[in-house]
C-alpha cells in the first residue's frame, strides 16, 4: 500500500466515524424517570415538572416525574440509590435532603458518598426571615436588642424540625445570641400562618411562601439569607450585613445513581444548561424564588462539596445528634 493510499484510507475511516451518531446523541431511546423526594404540588415539584417538560421536548422522549415523599427525603433518595447503572433515572434533589438528612438520621438508607452523585446545579433558592407586620422590630439589629431586653419571649416558628428553615433560625439565634424559643410546626404554611396571626414572632422560608404576605402587608421582611441582596428586593438586607458570615441558602441539583454513564451525564448537563437559559424558564423560576445556574458535572460536584461542608459546620455548631 502506498502512502497516498494509506492516507486516503485513514481519511475515509475518519469520515465514516464522524457520520456515526454517538451514544450521547442517541440517548435517550425510551422515557426518562425523574424522582422527586417531595409531594406533588410542592414548589420543588413544580420546578421539577417544568424542567421535565422542557427536557422531554429536547430529547424527543417523555420525562416523567415520580414523587417519593417521606421523612428527610429518604424514600426518594434511597430509591435513586438502588438504581446503580440504570442510565434512565435522574433525581431532583433539594439541599436539605443531600446535606442535612445524612447528618441527622442514624439510618438514612442511602450513602451520599457512594450511592449517588450530583451532575448539574439547577439553581439557588434563598430564604427570607420574616416577622408579624406589627412586630416591634424591623431588622435583625432591632430584633437582637428586643430579644435581649425580653429574654425567652421571642419564639421562632420552625417549619419541620431539622429542615433548612429550622436550622436557619437556630443558626441565627446562636450567631446573635438571641435566645430564640423554637416552636416546631408541621410545615412552612403552618409556621407562616402562626407568624401572621402573631402566635410566633419569627420564621424563615423560601421566597414563594412569604412574598405574597410581605407584599400584602401581613408579614415584615427582616432579612434574606443569601450572600447578596436579591434583585427586586434591594431594600431587604442580607442577614450577613448584621452577622458577617451568615449564609443559609436552599438549592436544587440533579443527582444520578452511581454508575450513570459518562456520555449521558454530559448530555443531561449540557441540555439542562440550555433549558435554564430559556427566557420563559428563567422568568418562571424567578417567580418561584429560584435563581438558575449554569454548571458542568465537575462544578456541580464542587458546589455540592462546599455546601455540604457548610451544612456540616452548622449541624456541628448547633450540637444536633442523629436520631
Amino acid at each position: 500500500m502506498t502512502f497516498q493510499t494509506f492516507r486516503r484510507s485513514l481519511l475515509l475511516a475518519a469520515l465514516a466515524l464522524t457520520g456515526l451518531p454517538s451514544v450521547a446523541q442517541t440517548w435517550p431511546t425510551k422515557p426518562v424517570r425523574l424522582i422527586v423526594p417531595l409531594t406533588a404540588g410542592s414548589a420543588p415539584d413544580v420546578v421539577a415538572r417544568l424542567l421535565a417538560d422542557k427536557l422531554g421536548t429536547l430529547w424527543g422522549q417523555s420525562v416523567y416525574v415520580e414523587n417519593k415523599p417521606g421523612a428527610g427525603g429518604i424514600p426518594g433518595m434511597s430509591a435513586l440509590a438502588r438504581l446503580a447503572g440504570d442510565g434512565y433515572t435522574l433525581g431532583f434533589v433539594p439541599a436539605a435532603m443531600a446535606t442535612i438528612t445524612p447528618l441527622v438520621f442514624k439510618n438514612p438508607q442511602f450513602n451520599i458518598d457512594t450511592d449517588v452523585q450530583p451532575i448539574a446545579t439547577v439553581g439557588t433558592s434563598p430564604m427570607m426571615l420574616v416577622s408579624p407586620a406589627n412586630a416591634p422590630f424591623s431588622n435583625l439589629a432591632e430584633l437582637e436588642r428586643y430579644a435581649k431586653a425580653n429574654p425567652g419571649k421571642v419564639n421562632f416558628a420552625a417549619a419541620q424540625l431539622n429542615s433548612l428553615p429550622h436550622l436557619a433560625g437556630e443558626m441565627l439565634s446562636k450567631t446573635g445570641n438571641l435566645g430564640l424559643f423554637t416552636v416546631p410546626y408541621p410545615g412552612p404554611p403552618a409556621a407562616i400562618t402562626a407568624v401572621i396571626a402573631g402566635d410566633a414572632m419569627l420564621t424563615a422560608d423560601g421566597l414563594p411562601g412569604v412574598l405574597q404576605h410581605v407584599k400584602g402587608g401581613r408579614l415584615k421582611a427582616l432579612a434574606v439569607t443569601s450572600d447578596k441582596r436579591l434583585p427586586g428586593f434591594d431594600t431587604v438586607p442580607t442577614a450577613a450585613e448584621t452577622y458577617p458570615g451568615y449564609l443559609a441558602m436552599g438549592w436544587f441539583q440533579i443527582f444520578v445513581p452511581t454508575g450513570f454513564p459518562a456520555a449521558q451525564t454530559e448530555r443531561v448537563s449540557r441540555d439542562l444548561n440550555q433549558v435554564l437559559r430559556q427566557p420563559e424558564v428563567v422568568a418562571q423560576l424567578h417567580e418561584l424564588g429560584i435563581y438558575p445556574q449554569q454548571s458542568s458535572p465537575a462544578s456541580a460536584k464542587e458546589f455540592f462539596a462546599s455546601q455540604r461542608l457548610l451544612m456540616k459546620k452548622i449541624v456541628t455548631d448547633l450540637g444536633l445528634q442523629p436520631q
